[in-house]
């Protein structure tokens, strides 16, 4: 009997291992959901577009980027239930992109930042991937993301 005991004990510590590694990973994969992902909160701003807008940490930079700047942006992404569907934050590494290759919610929201400011935006579907979706965002989602502006080129 100590002898079967003995021999899973090693493959059990693999096994534990590797647990707790998918574990760490997954958790490293996600950052929990804002409070107020399920709806436009009331103190939210909101353009005459319909995106809406808070501030979460104001910025230290002058200039606001163009609808044609290219910008380098730390920012995760949300579904109202509270799904995160993409985060450069996650992954470690900035975002770099042209304001007009995005989805317009971006392009317009971006452009009432500063470098250094931090901003949560709700992007109605139609300023975002409207009924087409796309993989991992439902037909006619509202998106909800937080959005850090590093740098504008």
């Amino acid at each position: 009997m100590m002898t079967l005991i003995r021999s899973i004990t090693p493959e059990l510590g693999v096994i534990a291992f590797s647990l707790i590694a998918f574990a760490a990973s997954a958790a490293a994969q996600s950052l929990p959901a804002p409070d107020d992902v399920a709806a436009v909160p009331p103190e939210a701003e909101t353009t005459d577009s319909g995106l809406a807008h808070r501030l979460l940490q104001a910025g230290t930079g002058s200039a606001y980027p163009t609808a044609t700047s290219s910008v380098t942006v730390h920012y995760s992404g949300w579904l109202t239930d509270g799904s995160m569907f993409d985060s450069s934050v996650t992954r470690g590494e900035p975002a770099s992109f042209p304001l007009n290759r995005v989805i317009g919610g971006w392009t317009e929201g971006v452009q009432l930042m500063v470098v250094g400011e931090k901003r949560r935006f709700w992007i109605p579907s139609e300023l975002a991937y409207g009924s087409r979706g796309r993989p991992g965002i439902p037909p006619n989602s509202l998106l909800v993301f937080d959005i850090e502006l590093l740098g504008i080129q």
